[in-house]
């Protein structure tokens, strides 16, 4: 199995996924009869809809903000799920780094899914050599990892757990990037850090991202402290109170998301 093969398996599925969200679309709708599909193969399906006006997409990728502009302006999708990604990585785990690049390279997005999620099947297999060698392929490689999802997938599974018990330099450096992802990256990486009862490096890379300017960095930054909370609250009520004057209110808001209501309320009564 090369990356092109795999490409193919996701296209396949794209085809298929496409054709029946279709179909039940036309269903539903009052107009003249339809064909029957009922034994029609993929393709005659794909066929029949060809010649139809093309379907207005929806907003189920609203979330990816790829509109002009926005964030992930120009991602695209083919509608495959993270689980159905997540079978193809389990599956093709051991393609080599060569092929993966091909996959990280491409412009669909479930394609670069994919490859990130073969990667973190990698790293959990591989002995402590290959897994620096992966943590240093996916430095080298944050350009492509350019949506929330393809960070909260996979920072803590590679970069999170190789640096538990090593220098965290990288992180600092990444929460001091002017990329939007790599900033994402150093905070989601911690939350390795936090399951593993670590929350120090979290808050001084929160301390760091206290007044990014991007709402993704505020809702990642205020994840993490409330993951910190869960475990140990105190921790995180010492931070809040020395930070929540000044913190963004989505930061301050996803953060004390957990707190009792009457809690919540003082903390946002300022």
């Amino acid at each position: 199995m090369n990356a092109q093969n795999i490409i193919r398996t996701l296209e396949l599925l794209k085809d298929e996924k496409r054709a029946r969200t279709a179909l039940r679309f036309c269903q539903n709708r009052q107009g003249g009869p339809l064909p029957n599909f009922e034994h029609a193969s993929i393709p005659q399906i794909n066929q029949w809809f060809a010649r139809k006006p093309p379907l207005k997409r929806g907003v189920e990728y609203s979330a990816f903000k790829t509109e002009k502009g926005e964030y992930g302006e120009g991602d695209q999708f083919w509608g495959i799920t993270v689980p159905e990604c997540r079978k193809i990585a389990k599956q093709y785990f051991s393609l080599p780094l060569a092929e993966i690049t091909t996959l990280l390279c491409h412009p669909i997005h479930e394609c670069r899914l994919t490859a990130l999620l073969i990667l973190v099947k990698k790293y959990q297999k591989a002995d402590e050599m290959r897994r620096e060698d992966i943590v240093d392929y996916y430095l080298q490689n944050t350009k492509y990892i350019n949506n929330w999802d393809l960070v909260d997938l996979t920072a803590d599974k590679i970069l999170g757990a190789y640096l538990i018990d090593k220098d965290k330099t990288p992180l600092t450096r990444l929460a001091r990037s002017t990329v939007l992802w790599e900033r994402r990256i150093a905070i989601i990486a911690t939350y390795y850090f936090i399951r593993q009862g670590q929350s120090t490096q979290t808050l001084d890379i929160a301390k760091i991202l206290l007044h990014d300017q991007h709402d993704l960095i505020h809702k990642a930054v205020g994840w993490m402290l409330r993951e910190i909370g869960k475990r140990d609250k105190a921790r995180e009520e010492e931070f809040l109170k020395e930070h929540y004057l000044s913190m963004p209110r989505t930061m301050l808001r996803y953060a004390i998301e957990k707190f009792p209501e009457e809690e919540r309320k003082e903390y946002l009564r300022v």
